[in-house]
């Protein structure tokens, strides 16, 4: 692997966790206004995180 492909993959791996960090606490913000939401809430969470986690994914795979 070249450096350029390397740093890449790093930025990547930040993003995502980023991404999915920001996710889970706007989840937690919206859970304590609402909780009676927590089941959709929850719900839409996870499939971002998952997508946020396969493009992730396939961004590292393709390097």
């Amino acid at each position: 692997m070249e450096i350029p492909a390397i740093v890449g993959a790093g930025l990547v791996v930040i993003g995502a966790g980023i991404g999915i960090g920001r996710i889970g606490g706007s989840a937690m913000e919206a859970i304590a206004r609402q909780p009676e939401a927590t089941n959709k809430i929850q719900t839409a969470m996870l499939i971002a995180a998952a997508l946020i986690e396969g493009i992730g994914f396939a961004a590292l795979f393709a390097v």
